[in-house]
C-alpha cells in the first residue's frame, strides 16, 4: 500500500486553529491513537504549553478500565528519578549540571477530560490519575501514570481526551531539550501507552504495556496520526515528523506552523534560527537537512548516506512508504541529542571538518535512518527486546557501511589505518572481558551494567551475520524480507522472528540444519555460549607414493556451530571438509599425493561470531612472525593521528 494523501482539509477555529475536519490517506497501521497538539514554545523560559486532543480506540476483545500514560520528561524532573538512578545522569559521556536548577525539565498534566466516554458525557479526571512505576517500585519516579475511568471502555469504541499540559525542557545531555537557542523536543507530550491483547507479543490477557524511562532502554507506541501545531519566534526554523501543511504568521511576532504525520508511533521536532537548510530527492522521498552553519560543507556526506540508505532497504527489506526524511544536526553543545531516531526524522552528528575518511557522518546518518524499519515500521518493543531494534540496525548498518566504502575501510581509511563496519561490530563483542555475562534477550534496563551496547547493537549484528554466513546472503535476505513484510505495523517478538527463520531455513534446505534453527537462537540469543574453534595441529605420514594428513580442530568455547575447514596441499589442491562442531574435538584424515601444507577453520568467514581467529589456522612451515609488520603499521598510525591531531589544533 502506498502512503498517498487522497485529501486533506482543516477548519480552523480562533487562535487554536485545531485540524477539526480531515480526510487520511488509505491507512497502513491499524492507528489506534490518533493526537491533535497545540503547543507554543517560549524560548526564553524554555517552557512547552500544550493542548492535546487523543482519540484513542480500544481495538482489543477486553472491556478496558484504565489508560496508561508515559511523562517522560519526568525522567529529568530531579535526581531520584529511575532515569537519574541508573543513570548517573549521563548519557553517552554528557553529563546533567547538577549544580545548574536550568539543567533539569518536566512536565505536569493540568486538566484531563473525556470528550463523549463510556458514559456518553464529558467528565473531569484531572484528578484521578496516579504515579505508578510498573518496572522498580521506585515512588519517586513519575514518568508512567494510571488514569481510571469512571466506566469501561467496551471493545471498539473511542475515548476522546482533552489534556492541557505544560513542561520544561531539560539542557541536552540525553536525546531531548534546549542548548543555547537550539531546541530539539522529543518525548515531549503525554503520550499513551500499549495496550496489548492476549496473542500479542507474550500477552496471555490483556494488558498495558507502558515502562518507566530508563537508562538504558528506548521507547515502545501504537501507531496514530497526528496533527500538531507548533508556535514558535518567527526567526526560527522547523523541523519536525511528518509533512509541514501550513504556516501562520502571527501579531505577537510568533508564527505557527500545522504539521501532519500518518502511520507513525511518535512525533518529534526541532528549531533553531540558525539552521541551514539543503533540500535533496530520491525516488519519491523529499530529503531535507538541517545543518548548523560551521557544519553545512558536510550536508552532502549526510545527503549522499541517507540516499544510500533508502536505496539499500527498498531492494534488501522493503519500500520507505513515507514522502520525506528530515536530517537534523545538532550543534556541538547539544551533542547529547545527535543519533538518534524518530519517524521520518533523525539526528545526525557530525564536527567542524571531519575528514573523508573518518566517515562518522555516513555512519550515524545510515544508522538513523535504519531505525525507520525496526523502530517505526515493525514498531518492536525497545524496552524489552531492544536487539530486534538496535541488533538489526547494527547488522544492517555494517551491511550498507562495508558494501558502499569497502568492507575493511567502512568506518575509517585514514592514514594507512583502516577499519570496516561489521568488523567493528565484532570486535565489540569479542573482545568484552566477560563475553558470556549476560543473553541478549530480556528486559533492557535489566542487563548488566556497561554491557548494553555490547549485548543489544553489537552481539546481535555478529550473530545475525553468523546466520547470513551459515545460511547464505540469498536465503538471508528472504527471511529478512519475509519478516518485514508480513510483520509490520504488527509489534513482532522473538517468537515471531524466529518462526519465521525456520520456515524459510527449512524450505530451503530441508533438514540440513536439523528440524529447525531453534538452537542456534538457544544459543546466541536466549543463551550465553561463547564460540571458539581453534586449528589445533596438521601432521602428514607417508604411506607408498600418498600422504595420509591428520588435521586436528579443537572446540574451545561451549558453543556448538557448523564449521568448514579447508586443507591445502604442497601440489595446490585444496579439500573443503565439514565438521558438526559439537564434539570437544575432532581429527580429520586425508590421503593425498602430496603432504598438506596448511589447513584453516572457517574460511570463507561464516561463523563471525567466533570469538578468536587467531588460532583458526595452522600451517606446517609457518612464513615469518609478522608482528614486526603490524608493529610497523601501528606506528605509522599514532605518528600520523598525532600529526593530524597537532593539525585541528
Amino acid at each position: 500500500m502506498k502512503y498517498v494523501a487522497i485529501a486533506l482539509s482543516f477548519l480552523c477555529l480562533g487562535e487554536t486553529g485545531y485540524a477539526q475536519k480531515t480526510t487520511l490517506s488509505v491507512p497502513l497501521s491499524p492507528r489506534i491513537a490518533n493526537y491533535q497538539i497545540d503547543v507554543q514554545l517560549n524560548t526564553e523560559t524554555k517552557r512547552l504549553e500544550g493542548k492535546e486532543t487523543l482519540v484513542w480506540k480500544n481495538t482489543s476483545g477486553d472491556f478496558i478500565r484504565e489508560l496508561q500514560f508515559h511523562l517522560y520528561l519526568n525522567a529529568f524532573r530531579n535526581d531520584k528519578s529511575t532515569f537519574m538512578r541508573e543513570s548517573g545522569g549521563q548519557l553517552r559521556g554528557d553529563f546533567i549540571d547538577r549544580n545548574d536548577p536550568d539543567s533539569y525539565g518536566w512536565i505536569d498534566i493540568v486538566s484531563i477530560k473525556t470528550r463523549n466516554g463510556p458514559s456518553g458525557k464529558t467528565e473531569n479526571l484531572t484528578g484521578h490519575y496516579r504515579f505508578i512505576q510498573p518496572d522498580d517500585a521506585n515512588s519517586d519516579d513519575r514518568t508512567v501514570i494510571q488514569l481510571p475511568l469512571n466506566q469501561p471502555l467496551a471493545p471498539g469504541q473511542s475515548l476522546v481526551l482533552d489534556i492541557a499540559f505544560r513542561a520544561r525542557l531539560p539542557k541536552i545531555f540525553a536525546r531531548t531539550g534546549y542548548s543555547r537557542d537550539f531546541f530539539l523536543v522529543a518525548q515531549w507530550f503525554p503520550k499513551i501507552g500499549v495496550y496489548e491483547p492476549p496473542g500479542t507479543r507474550y500477552a496471555k490477557t490483556g494488558q498495558w504495556n507502558c515502562h518507566q524511562f530508563h537508562a538504558h532502554s528506548e521507547f515502545y507506541a501504537d501507531y496514530g496520526v497526528y496533527d500538531v501545531a507548533l508556535t514558535t519566534p518567527k526567526s526560527f526554523r522547523i523541523g519536525a515528523t511528518g509533512l509541514l501543511k501550513s504556516e501562520r504568521q502571527n501579531r505577537d511576532g510568533t508564527k505557527t506552523q500545522r504539521w501532519h504525520a500518518e502511520d507513525v508511533v511518535d512525533f518529534a521536532w526541532t528549531a533553531s534560527p540558525d539552521f541551514e537548510t539543503f533540500d535533496a530527492r530520491w525516488r519519491h522521498v523529499s530529503i531535507r537537512a538541517l545543518m548548523q552553519p560551521e557544519h553545512a560543507s558536510q550536508a552532502q556526506r549526510h545527503i549522499d548516506a541517507a540516499k544510500v540508505a533508502l536505496a539499500y532497504f527498498d531492494k534488501k527489506l522493503g519500500r520507505y512508504p513515507f514522502p520525506n526524511l528530515t536530517i537534523v544536526d545538532p550543534p556541538v553543545s547539544a551533542m547529547g541529542a545527535a543519533g538518534m531516531e524518530y519517524p521520518t526524522f533523525i539526528t545526525a552528528g557530525t564536527s567542524w571538518e571531519i575528514p573523508a575518511g573518518i566517515r562518522i557522518p555516513e555512519q550515524v546518518t545510515i544508522h538513523e535512518f535504519g531505525h525507520q524499519y525496526f523502530m517505526q515500521l515493525l514498531a518492536t518493543n525497545e524496552f524489552e527486546e531492544a536487539w530486534m531494534d538496535e541488533g538489526f540496525n547494527q547488522y544492517y548498518e555494517g551491511r550498507i557501511m562495508d558494501e558502499t566504502y569497502g568492507p575493511k575501510s567502512s568506518v575509517i581509511d585514514l592514514f594507512g589505518y583502516r577499519m570496516g563496519n561489521l568488523e567493528l561490530s565484532r570486535t565489540s563483542y569479542v573482545h568484552l572481558d566477560h563475553p558470556a555475562i549476560a543473553p541478549s534477550f530480556g528486559n533492557v534496563w535489566q542487563l548488566p551494567d556497561s554491557y548494553y551496547g555490547e549485548l543489544t547493537y553489537f552481539k546481535p549484528a555478529t550473530w545475525m551475520r553468523t546466520l547470513d554466513g551459515l545460511v547464505g546472503r540469498p536465503v538471508m535476505d528472504e527471511i529478512m524480507r519475509t519478516y518485514f513484510e508480513r510483520w509490520k505495523f504488527k509489534h513482532p517478538n522473538a517468537d515471531n522472528f524466529i518462526a519465521i527463520v525456520n520456515e524459510v531455513v527449512t524450505k530451503r534446505f530441508g533438514n540440513r540444519f536439523g528440524p529447525n534453527m531453534n538452537w542456534f537462537f538457544d544459543q546466541v540469543l536466549y543463551g550465553t555460549q561463547v564460540c571458539d574453534y581453534e586449528l589445533h595441529s596438521v601432521t602428514s605420514t607417508k604411506q607408498g607414493r600418498s600422504y595420509r594428513s591428520a588435521v586436528t580442530v579443537y572446540r574451545k568455547g561451549d558453543a556448538q556451530l557448523p564449521v568448514e575447514v579447508l586443507v591445502h596441499f604442497e601440489n595446490g589442491r585444496e579439500q573443503l571438509l565439514h565438521w558438526d562442531g559439537k564434539a570437544p574435538s575432532h581429527t580429520f584424515t586425508v590421503t593425498q599425493a602430496t603432504r598438506a601444507d596448511w589447513a584453516k577453520i572457517d574460511p570463507q568467514q561464516k561463523i563471525y561470531i567466533d570469538t578468536n581467529l587467531n588460532n583458526n589456522s595452522f600451517t606446517v612451515r609457518p612464513p615469518g612472525s609478522p608482528s614486526a609488520k603490524y608493529a610497523a603499521k601501528l606506528m605509522f598510525w599514532v605518528q600520523n593521528w598525532m600529526q593530524w591531531l597537532g593539525w585541528l589544533v
